[in-house]
């Protein structure tokens, strides 16, 4: 079974992620994402998170769950936000930042809620 600091260190690789895309956006990088399987999140997610929530309780299972879709469309809003942003949609891009950062902290809150359940 996953130790306590594992789910601690899913939503760090979530966090590391929205930083790079950030700085992109800030102009300061030019990291410009990956497929919502592909970020070290969602592989986890995709190979083994399930098992591993289950493993927690049932409850874990049903929070893991819930992340799947607000993960998916971070991704699509941070793919947005950066499209929009090259586009020079400034109001586009704002928009989509802000979707990207609630969906984020959707994802903040479910990956700290497994971690809390887990110990």
């Amino acid at each position: 079974m996953a130790g306590s600091a594992f789910f601690f260190m899913r939503l760090n690789d979530h966090v590391q992620y929205l930083k790079k895309i950030q700085a992109t956006l800030e102009g300061k990088g030019d990291f410009q994402g990956t497929d919502y399987h592909d970020c070290k999140l969602g592989k986890w997610i995709n190979e083994d998170g399930a098992e591993e929530a289950s493993l927690v309780s049932d409850e874990a299972r049903k929070i893991f769950d819930s992340m799947i879709e607000p993960h998916q469309q971070f991704h699509d809003a941070s793919k947005a936000a950066l499209e929009k942003q090259q586009l020079g949609d400034t109001g586009g891009a704002e928009e989509q930042v802000t979707n990207m950062h609630k969906l984020s902290t959707s994802l903040v809150n479910s990956l700290l809620e497994l971690d809390k359940l887990s110990q």
